[in-house]
């Protein structure tokens, strides 16, 4: 250490070491009060009705948990309304990526768009399987509005502007984890966190903390200082404190899809001349949190972008989840009446009955919040908002300046994913199996009789031209993995196939071969790609406008998309259309669909030809295989010629057809990307991204590492335009006008759009400051 470190550290700790701490339970309870009877008796031991509805709405919480070594974590889960798995009123389960395993007792707080309340949850970890993790509860209820309120969580977010100054005491030059890239910054625009303690008798609290500005300080490079001011005096917090001072943090900022996580130790602190800093309108905090910190590092959270917690139209419907406060006083009547000496069970009933009384109570809290918030020093309370009925709403306190003019809607970004059932898994070789997938609201639709099984085109269908893919999305240790495959079923029905064949070291394959079973639920995008031929479905208007000869070349899984095409037209054209079909497989165990192609060729000897080679027996297929199947079929001179397989395998048949002189918009190819990972490796500092269209600007968001420009863009609001999210289809590609991207290869681009500025948004993250136009396609 040089002697200027020195000097300062000497500095930090003289300065640090002169505030007052408390230390005795006394101490705290004198300053902040005892919680009156009822605060505690809405406290209950399982999830009840309404508690269940929550959690099934709910696409977020925050989770504080230990390793088994003791490191305190804090972080979002979730990403999608009812990612919690309720298995009992006493047990739950959902998906944890990491990092580390919990252990031990762990705590939620449940987040709900729009509203202000917040549904708590506390238990300790039942079992650890991967990624998902099971709960035995021991205690929910329902937490004020309050930390919501003052941090205007829910409003929507001012646009990305300059950061403000990070710490008033920029004096203190000492190295430590809040200078690490990003987290000064990040700290100065949070106004709301989750912060989880632990208590010596095998307890765990994480509770919200929100402020009207940044809710966490910074006094140096290694510590904060958060302003604790008055609630409803339980003071879970201050107390486990007093007996265990190790903590963790995670930090949201409105409209940004990363979080800062932090751990460390923390005291309570009453000094006034500390206190008096985080003064509003001269009424300062009754007590302070110090945080002695020991990791601080800001990282994108897919449960935060999935969640889209920001984008207009996100907030909860008003009736879809009962009024939090209502639900908190069922919870009191059923406390009050298990408590010693409480009134009758059927009393508190009949008096939780009368019609108007969850209004009337609403009202009553309402009327609280605003006293309340206008006692700690807050101005700028709005008279006319209901912050715990759920709906869109501008939020209890009014709209910062900044965010008046904003359009209300979402810009057609509304995520387009389906949720499907797997309704059968099928081996067709050693390698490659059918997952039939089934749309839920079909299931549900068939289930109560309103759909006849096997019906054609109607709710649930999945309609798509034939050779067309979708994106399956898969949670898979706690992160969602996508991957595009070409449907393999004729279109129009109310079961989507799609054939996975397993690649040595795929996540995605190996997760279908290995863990998926019947009854599974997955998530589908699409359909996607340029790559078809003949209509959608049978009553299509363009049914006649298919040519009526294809020629189909494909190796290996390439078959997917040509199985499509065969089904579609069998099914579909009547008559004169000509199929002809070269397929190029390792073996004859290793033939995708085998029995069905030898079927249907059987049964339609005039109109489908299927030629096999077998690499094992005939060598592998190249341009003078390709020249003498095609010169003995005799192609008619309007025919199309479709081709999926290895790119040498496309390269020769490209040659082949062009030197038989066939135009080039009667050749079609499909280019699959690896199955690599979609997430880009990117900076490790958050980037800002302007978007604009056409030159005008539509809005301006932060990347954080690792996350995609796409992802972000949409958790945001903005018109991102995509189809597939995995760089196989370009409808992301936009120009980049200004800074540096990475993005996955191999991709779509060409070496020419590569060449001309364009990029994919959905593979690719910023290495600095980026401005993108979407209108430049």
């Amino acid at each position: 250490m040089t002697c200027e470190n020195k000097a300062t550290s000497d500095v930090r700790e003289n300065r640090l070491s002169a505030l007052r701490r408390l230390t005795t339970a006394d101490e705290v309870e004198s300053t902040v009060g005892l919680p009156a009877s009822a605060v505690m008796l809405k406290q209950i031991s399982t999830l009840d009705e309404g508690c269940r509805t929550v959690l099934a709405r709910c696409p977020v919480a925050a989770f504080g948990y230990r390793d088994s070594d003791g490191t305190s974590r804090t972080t979002f889960i979730g990403g999608t309304p009812g990612f919690v798995r309720v298995h009992s009123p006493t047990r739950i389960s959902f998906s944890l990526p990491g990092p580390g395993d919990p252990y031990g007792p762990v705590s939620f707080f449940f987040l709900l768009p729009g509203v202000g309340e917040i549904l708590r949850v506390n238990g300790s970890v039942a079992a650890r399987k991967g990624a998902e993790t099971t709960v035995d509860i021991a205690e929910a209820y329902v937490h004020c509005a309050q930390a919501v309120l003052r941090s205007r969580l829910w409003q929507p977010p001012a646009p990305a502007g300059p950061v403000a100054a990070a710490t008033p005491a920029a004096e203190f030059a000492d190295d430590g984890p809040l200078r690490r890239p990003g987290v000064a910054e990040f700290l100065a625009a949070a106004p709301f966190l989750a912060l989880s303690t632990w208590d010596a008798s095998g307890g765990s609290d994480t509770s919200p903390r929100g402020d009207r500005q940044e809710v966490a300080r910074i006094l140096d490079g290694r510590t904060l200082v958060v302003p604790d001011r008055k609630g409803n005096k339980r003071a879970d917090t201050l107390h486990n404190l007093l007996r265990d001072d190790r903590l963790s943090f995670a930090a949201l900022v409105p409209g940004r899809t990363g979080v800062l996580h932090v751990r460390g130790r923390g005291a309570i602190t009453d000094d006034p001349a500390l206190l008096e800093t985080m003064a509003l309108r001269g009424m300062p905090p009754h007590l302070a949190l110090l945080i002695d910190v020991e990791h601080a590092e800001v990282t994108g959270s897919d449960a935060v972008a999935r969640s889209r917690l920001w984008t207009p139209g996100a907030h909860v419907g008003r009736g879809t989840v009962p009024d939090l406060m209502a639900l908190a006083g069922e919870h009191l009547a059923a406390g009050s009446a298990a408590a010693e000496g409480g009134p009758p069970a059927f009393l508190l009933k009949a008096v939780g009955a009368i019609p108007g009384l969850p209004r009337l109570l609403r009202l009553v809290m309402n009327r609280a919040y605003r006293s309340g918030l206008r006692k700690e020093g807050y101005e700028d309370v709005s008279e006319n908002v209901e912050p715990g009925a759920g709906g869109r709403r501008r939020g209890f306190l009014r709209r910062r300046p900044a965010d008046e003019g904003r359009p209300a809607d979402d810009g057609g970004t509304a995520n387009p994913l389906r949720e499907v059932r797997i309704a059968e898994v099928r081996r067709e070789t050693p390698s490659a199996v059918t997952l039939v997938l089934e749309d839920l609201v079909r299931e549900d639709l068939v289930q109560a009789g309103l759909v006849r099984e096997g019906a054609g085109a109607n709710p649930g269908s999945f309609d798509f031209r034939p050779g067309q893919f979708f994106t399956l999305v898969a949670d898979i240790d706690g992160r969602p993995v996508r991957r595009a495959y070409s449907a393999s079923s004729a279109p129009g029905s109310g079961r989507l196939e799609v054939t996975v064949k397993h690649v040595e070291g795929g996540r995605f394959s190996t997760h279908v071969h290995r863990s998926l079973r019947v009854g599974d639920r997955l998530a589908v995008r699409g359909p996607s790609g340029s790559f078809h031929a003949g209509p959608r479905s049978p009553d299509a208007p363009d049914a006649n406008d298919a040519p009526a000869e294809i020629v189909l070349v494909a190796a290996g899984s390439g078959v997917t998309p040509m199985m499509s095409m065969i089904r579609a037209r069998l099914a579909v054209r009547p008559g004169r259309d000509r199929i002809a079909l070269l397929y190029s497989s390792r073996s004859a165990v290793e033939i995708i669909f085998a029995d069905e192609l030898h079927r249907l060729a059987k049964d339609n000897p005039d109109r489908l030809s299927v030629t096999h080679v077998l690499t094992s027996r005939d060598g592998r297929l190249d341009a003078d295989g390709v020249r003498r199947w095609v010169t003995g079929l005799s192609p008619a001179r309007d025919a199309h010629y479709y081709t999926c397989g290895p790119g040498p395998l496309m390269d020769a048949v490209q040659l082949v057809l062009t030197g038989l002189g066939v135009p080039d918009e009667r050749v079609h190819q499909e280019h699959y990307t690896s199955g690599a990972d979609t997430r880009a490796v990117a900076a490790t500092v958050p980037q800002e991204m302007t978007v604009e269209e056409d030159g005008r600007p539509v809005g301006t968001v932060v990347v954080e590492p690792g996350q995609t420009l796409l992802d972000v863009g949409l958790a945001a609001g903005l018109p991102m335009p995509y189809s597939c999210t995995v760089g196989n289809c370009g409808d992301c590609m936009v120009r980049l006008r200004g800074g540096e991207v990475t993005q996955n290869e191999p991709n779509c681009l060409t070496p020419q759009q590569k060449a001309d500025g364009y990029v994919l948004t959905c593979v690719g993250c910023p290495l600095s400051k980026v401005t993108l136009d979407i209108a430049d396609q």
